[in-house]
């Protein structure tokens, strides 16, 4: 087989393998009655603290209309609140409310060994390996 159908089939097996991760991740969140989006954010928000609105568009990957409506659920949900920053009016951080981080502390473990097991068949070193190869194909080494 020649490099370029290799790596056309590395790629359809990625795509493949991205959509069985992302059908787990979704059926996990949605038994708390949040989509892969809004998790993300309280992910980010629960691992990382207070962040710039433009931070969570950047490290979730959601374009600007529809971070604006996420964050606006999550508000609505009383899991996260925004705060204007005092120097500087144009900047808007994203917070957990305290409902918020009950809620991540309660669903980030079990979501966490949720994830661990969709990659049970891989060794120790197979995880490193993948890792480190992701990485590289996206450019972050």
């Amino acid at each position: 087989m020649d490099r370029q159908e290799e790596a056309l089939k590395a790629i359809v097996g990625l795509k493949r393998v991205n959509a069985h991760l992302e059908s787990i991740m979704r059926q996990d969140v949605h038994r708390h009655n949040l989509n892969v989006n809004e998790f993300a954010v309280l992910e980010l928000l629960y691992h990382k603290g207070r962040q710039q609105v433009q931070a969570i568009k950047e490290k979730i990957l959601v374009a600007n209309s529809s971070t604006t409506y996420l964050l606006n659920k999550l508000c609505e949900k009383e899991l996260c609140f925004r705060q204007i920053d005092e120097n500087d009016k144009r900047i808007t951080y994203i917070d957990l409310t305290e409902t918020g981080k009950k809620l991540m502390a309660k669903i980030f473990p079990e979501h966490a060994r949720v994830l661990e097991s969709a990659v049970h068949r891989l060794s120790d070193g197979e995880l490193t390996q993948l890792r480190f190869l992701l990485k590289k194909i996206s450019g972050l080494t």
